[in-house]
């Protein structure tokens, strides 16, 4: 295979217990991911990976491939590096499932930049900031990029810095979207890389990656997602999926 997706499904969550399968719409918010990814031109397999029975239950009501891993997993990654350490795969696309706004084109950039350049192993989206309100929200986390399009910096603060006697008429902020992409043998290097001190301070896992001297590609797409975390934010999208906004 060339490419598959996998969507790590966690069933416990600090701020919105059981989020994965909150109901949007009469189906579970999991579903509404997976449904999305289907629709993908590029992967040639989708895999749901459960951490809860209840989880894997849910998977199978809808028809979709799941597997049980391991309930010892602190994160994703790890989740998905079980499912994949046996298939004989190039690309693996890691689905956040928390973002039922995903777009099936998010995913086919994604695999496109890892098997159209061999000399790129780590791929990431993001998007064009349209409401200043975010550039100042820390739930949004913003990258800056260098002229090839490979991540320099992602934080929670406003970066680029726009210092008052700055010579520049406009400063264009993007938002980073969490849907990864990784070479089969890059995802088991970044599985054991260390955690990083950036990592720590910004709570962003990607950080490890940069601190190690690794690039990670980002793609520029058009199509904006929200994430889950909050009740608040389930009820936005509720309200955007209901008025067909995608």
């Amino acid at each position: 295979m060339d490419v598959i997706g996998v969507i790590p499904a966690r069933y416990s969550s600090t701020r919105l217990a059981g989020k994965v399968l909150a109901d949007i719409m009469g189906k579970p918010m999991l579903q509404h991911v997976w449904e999305r990814a289907k629709q993908s031109r590029m992967l040639d397999d989708l895999i749901i990976a459960c951490d809860n029975e209840i989880v894997f239950k849910a998977a199978n009501k809808f028809r979709a491939k799941a597997v049980m891993t391991s309930k010892e997993h602190t994160c994703g990654t790890d989740r998905i590096s079980e499912v994949v350490n046996p298939l004989d795969v190039k690309v693996i696309i890691n689905i956040q499932a928390d973002e039922p706004l995903i777009h099936p084109m998010m995913i086919d950039s994604v695999a496109r930049a890892l098997l159209e350049d061999a000399s790129v192993n780590m791929v990431t989206i993001m998007k064009k900031i349209e409401d200043s309100m975010q550039v100042f929200d820390p739930n949004v986390v913003k990258v800056v990029v260098d002229k090839n399009n490979f991540a320099l910096y992602f934080s929670r603060a406003p970066i680029p810095f726009l210092a008052p006697n700055a010579e520049i008429d406009q400063v264009t902020y993007y938002k980073h979207i969490g849907l990864y992409g990784y070479t089969k043998d890059f995802l088991f290097t970044y599985k054991n890389l260390p955690v990083s001190n950036l990592e720590k301070t910004e709570k962003l896992e990607q950080l490890r990656v940069l601190s190690e001297g690794f690039k990670i590609k980002v793609i520029e797409t058009v199509f904006d997602t929200l994430g889950v975390d909050t009740p608040q934010d389930l009820e936005k999208v509720k309200k955007l999926l209901q008025k067909g906004i995608s």
